[in-house]
């Protein structure tokens, strides 16, 4: 029975991550999700991480895999070149640990 309930709360656990496998659309009318790349960390509301292994892209943390197949994707997202048409600023760091929300609020955005 113990492990029964232990296994039902990693599924629920794991079922509640959500990875950040993003596909760019280069279509805004298809997108889930408008960004904006800032050139300051200061002014985004997402510092990313970009990594080459989808694993390690678990979680609403800011580390994304860019997937190249749109169906493996979790989020679509097309990328503007106009602030005030985005939904998300993001600035792009070579640092995986300083990835993460700055503005919390916009989570909900990637989840």
């Amino acid at each position: 029975m113990k492990k029964i309930i232990l296994l039902m709360a990693l599924i629920c656990y794991f079922s509640l991550m959500k990875a950040q496998k993003v596909y760019d659309t280069h279509n805004e009318s298809r997108a889930d999700v408008k960004v904006f790349v800032t050139d300051k960390d200061y002014r985004a509301d997402l510092i990313v991480y970009t990594t080459n292994t989808a694993h390690r892209a678990k979680g609403n943390k800011g580390i994304w895999f860019i997937e190249h197949n749109e169906s493996r994707a979790d989020k679509k997202i097309c990328f503007v070149n106009n602030e005030s048409r985005a939904d998300l600023k993001v600035y792009f760091t070579n640092t995986e640990s300083r990835a993460g929300w700055k503005n919390q609020g916009k989570k909900a955005l990637m989840e």
